[in-house]
């Protein structure tokens, strides 16, 4: 994509790629490369589980430091916050970041209504990518760069990255970015983190997102933005998604970007409305003799429907920009994505033991709650890891987290975990009337690995067949 002009007097701040310079990062908490036990952490809270949407569904809005209120932003009808931005240094430092009382804030909300929250890296930051092509192609630099940024991760209570690096050239400057996204890939997700980047929706400057980063990212945010003739329209934004797809992008980790303003003028959807609330139902508008092009109700529906479909979720730059209305863009792709219900507050089914072979118990080995951690058969003995709730999204979950099919195999013999819940289709499990648990995701059944009722065996999905190790007693 080209650079964005300035804005008209009057419109709204750009679009996606402007990252502010602070204006008072001397002020703001520094972050050098320093060690784990230099930084002052926030009183640890463990955070909710994460909002679900059906079929993993994912709706991620980014919030800008400069603009918006954390009070204002509608967090049952999203799944994933990324704050934005946090610019990086040549030598794997970070910049002053803006307003953490705002992100505190933002963690705090999120996370008490089961919203994951990110740090935004990067941003268009006026064409500026010195500070990523430098550390990048450094390894001491680079190594710095992703201690920093666990270090801000752990100090602010987060759930992972978004790195925005606009762009990487193909060649040299590829190759540092996949280094670059593969060491970051194993901070992150070995700490149960997310890792996602933002990518143009097409052209030369995309080559340089090699498809081995696409198996270090947990999903990639699409620009499908300034660019098509009128602005992001339907048939231009579906192609940007396919063209990632064709590339080799699973579906499921390709998320459209939708924009919340115009072009060429760069005024808010909410101001568009304001001035005329027609304009919510359209995606162009006249404002002083130019014409303003945008994604409004209709389009953003439609959209909707498609990712549904054909991708992993919907994404937005930026929240500040919709309006707390009944022409709220985040509403009409959440009442899109569920069919029009109202948001949960979490689960409310059953809960007790769920019992299966020999009369043995589900258990969560040694009642870790670490990522990972084997789901197995063992005697029933009345603790909280044995505790399972049988909630109303289908997941099954014990200890905070949800039992889990490990990487979203489909393989027989895939073993079962827990993990953080997150929505997706390998936490679904549906009872069936033969008395088994079926995964739809991978269309096999809960299943006791070798038909043993060893206390310690591990629990797996294999073909449905309705065996004695295959049938469950739900609380």
């Amino acid at each position: 994509m080209s650079s964005s002009p300035a804005p008209e007097s009057g419109a709204a701040r750009p679009g996606r790629h402007r990252a502010r310079r602070s204006a008072f990062a001397a002020g703001a908490i520094a972050l050098a490369t320093a060690a784990v036990g230099g930084i002052v952490t926030l009183a640890s809270q463990p955070a909710a589980d994460a909002a679900v949407l059906p079929n993993g569904f994912r709706s991620v809005g980014y919030m800008p430091s400069w603009a918006g209120s954390a009070n204002s932003i509608q967090y049952s009808k999203l799944t994933h916050i990324n704050y934005a931005f946090v610019l990086p240094n040549s030598n794997g430092s970070l910049q002053g970041l803006d307003n953490p009382s705002k992100l505190q804030s933002i963690v705090s909300l999120g996370h008490a209504a089961g919203v994951k929250v990110s740090i935004a890296v990067g941003g268009w930051n006026d064409g500026n990518d010195s500070g990523f092509e430098g550390l990048a192609g450094n390894a001491t630099a680079r190594t710095a760069f992703v201690n920093n940024i666990v270090n801000l991760v752990n100090q602010y209570n987060l759930d992972g990255v978004d790195i925005d690096w606009e762009y990487p050239d193909p060649g040299t400057s590829g190759n540092n970015y996949a280094a670059l996204m593969s060491q970051l890939s194993t901070a992150m997700h070995s700490r149960g983190k997310l890792l996602t980047a933002a990518v143009v929706s097409e052209g030369y400057t995309a080559e340089g997102v090699q498809p081995a980063v696409f198996g270090y990212v947990d999903w990639l945010n699409i620009m499908a933005y300034d660019g098509g003739s009128p602005h992001a329209n339907y048939d231009w934004s579906i192609a940007s998604v396919n063209y990632w797809k064709s590339r080799g992008l699973p579906a499921s980790k390709a998320v459209l970007g939708v924009p919340f303003y115009s072009r060429p003028g760069y005024y808010t959807y909410s101001d568009l409305v304001a001035r005329d609330p027609a304009n919510a139902n359209r995606d162009c508008t006249t404002i002083n003799g130019v014409q303003e092009c945008y994604n409004g109700i209709p389009t953003i529906k439609r959209k909707t429907t498609w990712a549904m479909a054909n991708a992993g979720g919907i994404m937005n730059w930026e929240l500040s920009q919709d309006t707390n209305t009944s022409t709220s863009l985040v509403s009409a792709i959440y009442t899109t994505a569920t069919g029009g219900t109202t948001p949960t507050t979490g689960p409310a089914g059953r809960t007790g033991r769920i019992t299966g072979l020999a009369g043995k118990c589900v258990d969560v080995a040694a009642a870790s709650t670490a990522n990972g951690t084997a789901v197995q058969l063992y005697t029933c003995n009345g603790t909280n890891a044995q505790n399972w709730t049988v909630a109303t999204d289908g997941t099954l979950r014990a200890l905070g987290k949800c039992m889990d099919v490990t990487s979203a195999g489909t393989a027989n013999g895939t073993k079962i975990q827990l993990w953080d819940c997150n929505g997706s289709g390998a936490q679904v499990w549906q009872a069936q009337s033969d008395g088994t648990l079926r995964n739809p995701n991978s269309a096999k059944c809960l299943d006791v690995t070798g038909n043993v009722s060893t206390d310690g065996t591990r629990l797996q999905i294999w073909d449905c067949f309705a065996g004695a190790n295959q049938r469950w007693v739900l609380p």
